[in-house]
């Protein structure tokens, strides 16, 4: 019979295959191998129980000001912005998803907000559905690694657990570097520049109904948050659970309706991978994976190798909730620069995701406007998430490797 080191090698691999060809939560697949194959350790331990209190007070308090209409009025307000200019439209919704993302809803949850609103705008203004998804998906990618959202969180957690604590700006903005070189290079040169020479109807502020009381106030809390974490260093899960409070008690926002809100599937899939890499820790299955990794490739080359593997995977599977929490505990068991290679495998796995395999491009194509042709719209961001496999690699290579 195959070692417990073995079987844990295969059964992370099973787990990211099933989770690219099946709909199935990986998490909970994960949970199960964990307990199969870590029978006489305690495998418990490794749930990453701060990690998920983290992630859902975070993601109740944004939820609850989705469901007052809190961040839809803010996405809506800013199309005044661009001034009537139709290539200004999707660089607006661009910085708007940084924003979103980076506040504190994460990526998916920018992109949930913002993907129906600006697809609605491109139909009515004659802007590309697919410049458009190229422009929020990339920026809400772009805002992603936030130390007060949900991926950056993730990373964190993840880094700090490799001995690369405190890295969490430096990782925020490589990815929000790269992320928007992508963005605007592909779409200026699909056709942005083309849109600066159209003009669209103006839209006023005064044409927007005005902010409630209870956006308001919901707001007022939201930029507390944000500066008790960022100013005075309050640890993020108390602050969003204290705001979380607020928000219930003095009635600003439906609870019930914000909890149903709350990505569950996601939280039990980051938590699942992790207690089977957990799992892979203990049995020896992680140095075994690793070693087998520095076998085929030198450490001047890692970041782009890296890049490039997982940038693959992440096309059809979860980057923050599969791709980083299985290959971030991997690096320093394969050499070279760590934090380089660390910053590969978060910039890889994320430049991928406006594939409309990823939650985010399927987003954007679920709310294209009814006259898009969906089936070419799903080409195009196929063909675009692969090539960012390639290109992610030569960029984390040309950036990351040789130092």
């Amino acid at each position: 019979m195959p070692s417990p080191a073995i079987l844990s090698i295969v059964a992370l691999l099973m787990a990211i295959v099933v989770s690219c060809v099946l709909p199935v939560n990986v998490g909970l697949l994960s949970i199960a191998f964990a307990f199969l194959i870590g029978r006489g350790t305690n495998v418990m331990a490794g749930f990453p129980v701060n990690l998920f209190l983290t992630l859902l007070a975070t993601m109740f308090l944004f939820s609850l000001a989705s469901v007052n209409g809190t961040l839809d009025q803010v996405a809506r307000r800013s199309i005044v912005l661009a001034r009537g200019r139709k290539g200004l439209i999707p660089i607006v919704f661009f910085f708007l998803a940084v924003v979103f993302g980076a506040a504190g809803p994460g990526g998916i949850a920018a992109a949930a907000l913002l993907g129906p609103v600006a697809m609605t705008v491109a139909g009515e203004m004659g802007i590309s559905s697919f410049l458009m998804t190229l422009m929020v998906a990339n920026g809400a990618n772009a805002g992603t690694f936030s130390p007060i959202a949900p991926t950056g969180i993730i990373a964190r957690d993840l880094m700090t657990r490799i001995g690369l604590a405190g890295m969490e700006w430096p990782n925020f903005w490589n990815t929000l570097a790269a992320q928007s070189f992508v963005a605007f290079a592909g779409y200026f040169a699909l056709g942005g520049l083309k849109l600066f020479r159209k003009e669209s109807m103006h839209l006023s502020a005064e044409q927007i109904p005005p902010f409630t009381a209870k956006q308001k106030a919901t707001l007022a809390i939201t930029f507390a948050l944000v500066a008790a974490v960022m100013l005075f260093k309050v640890d993020i899960a108390i602050a969003a659970f204290v705001a979380s409070a607020v928000v219930s008690l003095a009635r600003l926002s439906d609870e019930e309706a914000a909890l149903k809100r709350v990505p569950w599937g996601v939280m039990l899939m980051v938590s699942g991978v992790t207690m089977l890499i957990a799992v892979m820790e203990k049995t020896g299955g992680m140095s075994l994976f690793t070693n087998m990794l520095k076998s085929v490739t030198s450490p001047d080359y890692l970041p782009g190798m890296m890049a490039l593997v997982t940038g693959v995977i992440s096309v059809y599977s979860s980057s923050s909730g599969v791709v980083m929490p299985a290959f971030l505990p991997m690096v320093p068991g394969l050499g070279g620069n760590h934090l380089m290679v660390a910053y590969a495998v978060n910039v890889g796995a994320h430049l991928v995701d406006v594939s409309p395999l990823s939650t985010i491009g399927a987003m954007c194509i679920a709310a294209a406007p009814p006259h898009e042709d969906r089936s070419l719209l799903f080409r195009k961001l196929l063909i675009w998430g692969w090539s960012m496999a390639f290109v992610g690699a030569v960029v984390c290579q040309l950036f990351f490797g040789f130092r």
